[in-house]
């Protein structure tokens, strides 16, 4: 029977971790460790992760999943999810990209500089919890469209993130992950520059709801006065033979004597506001 000592181990996982990362392979599972430590007690496995997670040498982003925490980021001992993100979503096997204001961030919207970071990926509910992985704020779809996504070099791989449009409908259909439609207006009025509704059209409208789609028109043509934007996307409406109805701005506010948008069939319930830029 091999009998390891504190400091033994210490040095085999710790040694390993290093190993890895020179490998370019930064982020691991307990699973890994177990494999390539197969004589090793469970409990002294899980002990030492315990004290390099303590010494801010390792980070644990979800359960039983755990990150090097790079010399960039050993002040504040807390790793960014775009270091590692591309790995857990391979480990939970899950589609995903990077939605909402962190998406609208990298088109370089960033006046609402996201406090934390917005993933959408597929149900089951991913599993959270208030020590592990709660910088990150996940959001769901029945299906991710592929050909609506982008990507991009990060730090440890590649990163798939919402293009402008689909960031843009997200924004107004997801409005209550963002702080509300005021919110989401004055990110939209900067991302219109990047945005283009002539591409991929009838993913957008078979990936948006309708009511989004009218929403997001609305805000486009009337409070931000992006005519030409509001106007390609009307036309997309018309030649897709979409007939809304009317539909409430706010969802959650009567609409009673409020006031009716012809043009994009929106009950005008709710005052938008958009911060100085």
């Amino acid at each position: 029977m091999i009998i390891f000592t504190t400091n033994y181990i210490d040095m085999t996982i710790r040694n390993w971790i290093k190993q890895q990362e020179s490998l370019g392979k930064p982020t691991f599972s307990y699973r890994d460790v177990k494999v390539n430590f197969s004589d090793m007690p469970e409990q002294h496995i899980m002990n030492e992760l315990y004290r390099l997670s303590r010494q801010k040498i390792i980070q644990s982003v979800y359960k039983s999943f755990y990150t090097v925490i790079p010399i960039q980021y050993s002040v504040r001992g807390i790793v960014p999810p775009t270091y590692y993100i591309d790995q857990l979503m391979e480990y939970l096997a899950k589609p995903y990209y990077i939605s909402l204001l962190s998406a609208a961030e990298i088109h370089g919207a960033a006046h609402q500089r996201p406090q934390r970071f917005s993933v959408t990926t597929l149900r089951p509910v991913v599993t959270t919890s208030a020590r592990k992985n709660n910088l990150i704020v996940w959001n769901y779809r029945k299906d991710i469209p592929e050909n609506l996504l982008c990507s991009k070099n990060s730090e440890t791989g590649i990163i798939h993130y919402s293009s402008a449009e689909l960031t843009a409908v997200d924004l107004v259909q997801f409005e209550h992950q963002v702080g509300g439609l005021s919110v989401a207006a004055t990110v939209l009025s900067e991302l219109v520059e990047t945005i283009d509704f002539s591409k991929n059209s009838n993913t957008l409208f078979q990936t948006a709801s309708l009511t989004s789609i009218q929403r997001l028109g609305y805000i486009l043509d009337y409070i931000l006065e992006e005519t030409k934007q509001a106007e390609m996307l009307y036309q997309q409406l018309c030649l897709l033979n979409k007939k809304p109805g009317y539909t409430p701005l706010a969802h959650c506010l009567p609409i009673r004597g409020a006031k009716r948008n012809n043009k994009w069939k929106i009950i005008i319930n709710q005052t938008i506001e958009i911060d100085d830029i």
